[in-house]
């Protein structure tokens, strides 16, 4: 059975994803679009990052096709539709217009085909044309909506490049995460966000932190007040982006908390669905929490090299013990 929705009706929730009018402001200059009608109401919503060609819908079949999508009509399409006859193209078109389609883009500069125009218009599915190639278009507006609507969270924290890693310093307020990123900074590591970490979750599910578009790579240190680490320290000490790959947390010191002391259990931390490591770590007056911060980025890089330094300690104290008892077996009444 057929199902779509009949091109009055709302797809989903009004809410739900981005307007094609916002889409149509934030991408018109990057991708060259052009408006064939003015048919940008607020009802028009992508909902999806995924886009569609719909080159079966056009010939009749329907069963399968993902209206709810971006449409492109590139030159496959228009050199199908333009040699049909007025009447099966008056059919292909109403049959593709009759869902509620959110946009269709015209790609390569091609002409659309008569009818589209004014049937775009009079079912309220908003009509652009760019001449960009259509895979090139594709690759474009597939980053776009994947940025778009990449699931999104905020920590409350500093996010750290050190030696190349994405540290995520989190713990409670005013446990010293500024002071530590400010220190790292000064030792040569670069400021990507301080208090506020905007946080996506890529495809891959790759974690990509960014700073607060207001506080920028401006920092609140106590008893200072607020200082920009770029007209400090240079625009080598800042990054615009980096991933997130480990979560330093860090805590008070609890004497009666058993700490990790060989780091063959390893913590996990969940943002956005996306597990990464998680180091916990105590804090106590006189402790050098920058020299740890970058022993655990070198860390993490030397494992990510398939080099685990507590798993090989374990394997060489296992060998060691296994040695001495053969040894001892071995030295069993012989008095030499």
């Amino acid at each position: 059975m057929c199902r779509y929705l009949p091109a009055h009706a709302v797809a989903g929730d009004a809410m739900i994803g981005m307007t094609v009018a916002d889409f149509y402001e934030k991408t018109r200059e990057r991708l060259g679009l052009q408006t064939l009608c003015r048919s940008l109401q607020a009802r028009s919503r992508l909902v999806t990052s995924d886009i569609n060609r719909p080159q079966l819908a056009l010939t009749g079949f329907v069963e399968n096709f993902l209206w709810d999508r971006l449409q492109i009509f590139g030159e496959t399409e228009i050199r199908y539709l333009n040699s049909l006859g007025e009447e099966a193209l008056g059919k292909a078109l109403s049959q593709v217009l009759g869902f509620s389609i959110p946009c269709i883009v015209v790609t390569k500069g091609l002409d659309p085909p008569p009818g589209l125009t004014e049937l775009a218009a009079q079912n309220g599915v908003p009509l652009f044309a760019t001449e960009m190639s259509t895979t090139p278009f594709v690759q474009e507006v597939r980053t776009f909506l994947e940025e778009a609507f990449a699931p999104s969270t905020t920590v409350h924290g500093s996010l750290v490049d050190v030696y190349g890693v994405g540290l995520l310093f989190t713990g409670r307020s005013s446990i010293g995460k500024s002071e530590t990123a400010l220190d790292l900074v000064e030792r040569g590591h670069r400021l990507v966000a301080d208090d506020i970490v905007s946080i996506r979750r890529k495809r891959s599910n790759i974690l990509i932190g960014s700073g607060n578009e207001l506080l920028r790579h401006c920092m609140e240190i106590r008893g200072i007040g607020i200082i920009d680490v770029q007209a400090i320290f240079g625009i080598r000490a800042i990054r615009a982006f980096k991933r997130v790959e480990v979560e330093v947390n860090l805590r008070d010191w609890d004497a009666e908390e058993s700490y990790e002391r060989l780091g063959l259990e390893e913590q996990q931390s969940t943002i956005v669905d996306v597990k990464i490591p998680l180091v916990a770590i105590p804090i106590f007056p006189g402790k050098n929490i920058t020299v740890i911060a970058e022993t655990i980025a070198l860390n993490y890089l030397v494992k990510a090299y398939g080099y685990h330094p507590a798993a090989r300690f374990s394997e060489n104290l296992l060998e060691t013990i296994r040695r001495k008892r053969t040894l001892s077996r071995l030295a069993e009444g012989d008095p030499e």
